[in-house]
């Protein structure tokens, strides 16, 4: 099970999880999370326990094949909808959005600037949605964000064909902290791949192609009941035909991983939009939020994101 990912880097690495939620994450026992650590699976030991990144810990349980343990249950519900008629994901969607900003090490009252969504650049709207005022150590947003999908795919054959020149590359998604993945040539250096780093890495290409594109941040929604965090990240690409369109090309190589059965799910990844995504202010690697303050520590924003039915 070790061979099959690629560990956290020291640099980016942050080992916060007890052993005891390695076996609970990983469904094994103490000899199990032994032949691990002796495999090389990295841990730090403070007062005789030893501690592992979250990041390592989902990898090696997607990759594992056991079926049973924590990161494989939570990707396949994750994608179950992926197999599913495609039309579901074109309708208009509406969504309680709510984000509580809290900035770590604060050093008293300042401004907040928060990378609000953005669903009307395709075609959805924001209801709500007041920038945080001037605040010290926490803030909020709330809106009622709708979304909508839209078949738009790719028209220009060079897009098309660097597209599926990554796809076919071989790069193994993985878990792995943001910060790490803004370093997109490290973390495809090591063969694998998350969506801030391969929008990254796609956009440039497209760019030195003749085109215009961006990697944008947003929200991916409506998983596990809707209070889930999911920070996503894309590519926005001008087409030939003049129409901006979005390549989710993280989204398509998971849900190839998941079932041969996602084709449509994946076609609509290459060019179009659907209403699982909020789009957000927030260009690829840039934070969603800073504050004011002086304070040298990022801001932790933390989404929930439930379905209005």
């Amino acid at each position: 099970m070790a061979n099959s990912i690629e560990f956290i880097p020291a640099q980016y690495s942050d080992k916060t999880q007890s052993e005891s939620t390695a076996q609970e994450m990983l469904r094994c026992g103490p000899a199990e999370i032994d032949r691990l650590a002796d495999a090389g699976l990295p841990f730090e030991l403070r007062s005789g326990v030893r501690y592992f990144d979250v990041s390592d810990l989902y990898n090696l349980g997607m990759y594992s094949g056991r079926t049973n343990t924590q990161p494989e249950l939570a990707f396949r519900m994750l994608f179950r909808f992926a197999g599913r008629p495609v039309g579901d994901l074109l309708r208009e969607k509406s969504w309680d959005f709510q984000v509580r900003l809290d900035c770590v090490a604060c050093e008293g009252v300042a401004a907040w600037r928060f990378e609000a969504p953005d669903a009307a650049r395709f075609g959805g709207r924001v209801e709500g949605g007041a920038a945080p005022e001037a605040s010290a150590g926490s803030a909020a947003y709330a809106a009622t964000v709708t979304t909508v999908g839209a078949r738009t795919p790719l028209v220009s054959t060079e897009l098309r064909r660097l597209t599926r020149e990554y796809l076919d590359a071989g790069y193994r998604w993985q878990m792995i902290p943001v910060a790490m993945q803004a370093d997109y040539e490290l973390v495809h250096d090591l063969g694998a791949t998350s969506c801030i780093a391969a929008s990254l890495l796609l956009a440039e290409r497209f760019r030195a192609a003749g085109y215009r594109a961006e990697a944008k941040r947003g929200w991916f929604c409506g998983v596990l009941g809707g209070a889930l965090d999911l920070p996503h990240a894309c590519v926005e690409v001008e087409d030939e035909d003049g129409a901006l369109k979005t390549v989710d090309i993280a989204k398509a190589q998971l849900a190839a991983r998941l079932s041969p059965d996602t084709g449509d799910f994946q076609e609509l990844c290459l060019g179009s939009v659907y209403n699982k995504v909020i789009p957000s202010t927030a260009s690829g690697n840039a934070s969603f939020a800073y504050h004011e303050c002086g304070s040298q520590l990022p801001v932790q924003v933390r989404a929930d994101i439930r379905s209005l039915r």
